[in-house]
């Protein structure tokens, strides 16, 4: 069974980065042939500085490698070392209906969320993504793709252009079937909405220790003194935090506290951030290890890059075959 996942590199990755996505990706590498690839052709569509696009492909490779990926047990590499997914995209798209894309959600998100309500503002690299990323997929004779609910219409999308491929060419793509990852944390951000980079919400996984405890300690509470029972514990934001990165029974007696009275909201956030930073000194251990031995990390992307393009060589040339551009 071969699984695949596709990491963008838009910016520092954050706790909801990592309990969303990082740690159910690192799990599969125990379940069978698993392929992760950084997703810098991705990136383009919103990022345009080259500067930090190189920046945040180092960052995900250091923050993936330092988390627990094992390059022995998996295929990790750079998407653009394989322009494979470039010219098969443009195979796909011949063969991808307007209306198909113009139905994806997070196209007609995109569009809805322009302040001035202008469509033409939307690149088509925004537009044609889903085609994008089903020639990462179908190059690799992917069977299975991990992926949360907003992405499950992608995947739709990618298994009706390689059935109609298929149909149109002849036997060619295996068409994969989604992994709906039902359980998936969705991580509360400083503001209580999803954590994500776009609402500026985060806490970056290996931030500078100041800067991590001034965000934590910045978390707004209501005005509630700490003498007052708190019933509604469980849907305090710092609670919900703190569940992720402490033992469950440590979680569980700062949560019985506040909801009986006499916990002060400062000293719950003091215990987030010591928790937290707990939780991931192993990971900033072996993340600073790896920095400082940069040689190691492009040749472990070098080799994920040739074990790939080996595979992705090959679907493309039967697809150049079944289309007749052999």
């Amino acid at each position: 069974m071969r699984i695949l996942t596709g990491i963008q590199p838009s910016g520092a990755l954050h706790l909801g980065n990592y309990f969303g996505a990082m740690l159910p990706a690192i799990r599969l590498q125990n379940e069978g042939e698993a392929f992760y690839f950084i997703a810098n052709y991705h990136s383009m569509t919103s990022l345009t500085d080259p500067r930090l696009r190189r920046q945040y492909t180092l960052d995900v490779a250091l923050d993936f490698l330092a988390c627990g990926l094992d390059p022995k047990r998996c295929v990790f590499w750079k998407q653009s070392d394989t322009p494979e997914h470039t010219e098969l995209a443009w195979m796909l798209t011949t063969l991808t209906p307007m209306g198909l894309l113009e139905r994806c959600h997070s196209y007609k998100d995109k569009v809805a969320k322009l302040a001035d309500g202008d469509a033409g503002a939307v690149n088509h690299g925004i537009f044609a993504y889903p085609v994008l990323m089903a020639a990462d997929i179908l190059l690799y004779d992917t069977n299975i793709v991990p992926v949360g609910k907003d992405q499950k219409q992608h995947l739709e999308v990618t298994r009706d252009i390689a059935m109609k491929f298929n149909h149109v060419f002849g036997d060619t793509f295996v068409v994969p079937e989604p992994r709906i990852q039902e359980s998936v944390a969705i991580v509360p951000g400083l503001d209580g909405q999803k954590m994500s980079k776009s609402y500026g919400n985060t806490i970056e996984l290996f931030g500078e220790e100041k800067a991590t405890r001034k965000k934590i300690m910045g978390i707004v509470m209501d005005s509630r003194t700490p003498a007052e029972p708190k019933p509604d514990a469980d849907k305090n934001l710092a609670i919900q935090l703190l569940k992720l990165v402490a033992p469950a029974e440590v979680a569980t007696d700062y949560e019985n506290r506040l909801r009986a009275g006499g916990l002060g909201y400062g000293d719950l956030k003091k215990a987030l951030f010591e928790h937290y930073w707990t939780y991931f000194a192993p990971a900033r251990a072996r993340r600073a290890e790896l920095a400082a031995n940069l040689d190691y990390v492009n040749q472990v992307l070098n080799e994920g890059a040739v074990r790939a393009r080996a595979i992705a060589q090959k679907t493309l040339a039967r697809a150049k075959v079944a289309c007749g551009l052999d």
